[in-house]
């Protein structure tokens, strides 16, 4: 699998863009405002197709080109059941430009797999930050996209619209049960590792709250 990052925004989002080289197909995660024109261009230049666009969560800094990219692409979006009523209907908290609304047509179910050429993404729904936010794990390639799960030294936030503490705790410490050598790729930040989040990940298991 090839991995294209950039990012993009007033908030700095991570947009991925995977592609398989021998199949050329791809798939797009957190296609955020603005990245499709870059999306465009990375396609072209490798003769890939985009096969799936995938939302880790609802929040407007991870959806704002969803539209334009399934305009450009013909791709359909991907989203948590439980978080599909913010891409068709966003409310964009502080955000600075408008959002337009996107309608996911496939579902991102607990375990389920995302097939893209001979790659496979396994779905692990994480909420904490919104109600359906998903991690996707690559195992094959060592890969964890956690979107605003973990970051590098902390989490997302859990005081906005659909966040929950006693959630987020829980998925910390389901992501704590991962390989210290799975590679971490969040929605904002630098890339870590499992092994570099162990210390706050096992605070975290063991005091059953996220730290002050």
């Amino acid at each position: 699998m090839e991995l294209i990052q950039r990012a993009t925004g007033p908030l700095g989002t991570n947009v991925y863009l995977l592609g398989d080289p021998a199949t050329r197909e791809a798939l797009a995660i957190d296609t955020a405002i603005p990245s499709v024109a870059w999306i465009g261009e990375r396609l072209a230049e490798r003769g890939w197709t985009l096969k799936l666009i995938v939302s880790t969560h609802r929040h407007w800094d991870h959806v704002g080109d969803n539209a334009a990219v399934q305009a450009a692409t013909g791709a359909p979006i991907a989203c948590h059941p439980l978080d599909r009523h913010g891409l068709e209907d966003p409310q964009p908290l502080f955000a600075p430009f408008p959002i337009p609304p996107s309608v996911p047509a496939v579902e991102l179910a607990e375990g389920g797999l995302i097939p893209f050429g001979s790659v496979r993404l396994q779905v692990l729904h994480t909420p904490g930050h919104t109600e359906g936010s998903v991690c996707l794990l690559a195992p094959d390639d060592g890969l964890l996209f956690t979107g605003d799960t973990l970051f590098a030294g902390g989490w997302g936030r859990t005081d906005l619209p659909g966040g929950s503490e006693e959630a987020m705790v829980a998925s910390l410490g389901r992501l704590a049960l991962l390989g210290d050598p799975l590679r971490v790729l969040p929605g904002h930040g630098p890339a870590t590792t499992i092994g570099r989040e162990r210390p706050l990940l096992d605070l975290i298991v063991r005091e059953g709250r996220l730290p002050a």
